[in-house]
């Protein structure tokens, strides 16, 4: 789930981790109820200081994503499927802006690139 943490990112870390983990839940590898790593124990997978990891967990609370549970941990919420659609929706974008930044890097231009993602989706035959 973290393998694209990126410590050289523009984006803060807690923010990565915190849409990694929003990504998770709105495609169904996280489930209500289910418990995230300790604080303490994912700063330590990821090699990150532990407010990091708090920064981002409260931010997955005030986004309605887990709840924090004084002395047991953090548990994922019931989020609704509109809420996963949305998430889902805006992780799309991000790849596409991703996906155009690199074609433009190399030198692919829109029209060639809509082929190929046609072509890849099955839609250009």
């Amino acid at each position: 789930m973290f393998d694209r943490i990126d410590p050289r990112s523009p984006t803060p870390l807690y923010e990565q981790i915190a849409g990694r983990i929003r990504v998770a839940v709105a495609a169904g590898d996280l489930n209500e109820g289910q418990a995230l790593p300790s604080v303490r124990q994912l700063a330590t997978t990821l090699r990150v200081n532990p407010a990091t990891v708090v920064q981002a967990y409260r931010e997955l609370q005030s986004q309605g994503f887990v709840e924090l549970r004084q002395g047991a941990g953090t548990f994922v919420k019931a989020v609704s499927a509109d809420q996963k659609k949305g998430e889902r929706i805006r992780h799309a974008a991000k790849l596409v802006r991703e996906l155009m930044a690199e074609a433009a890097r190399l030198g692919v231009n829109g029209e060639d690139l809509r082929a190929a993602l046609d072509r890849e989706l099955g839609d250009g035959q």
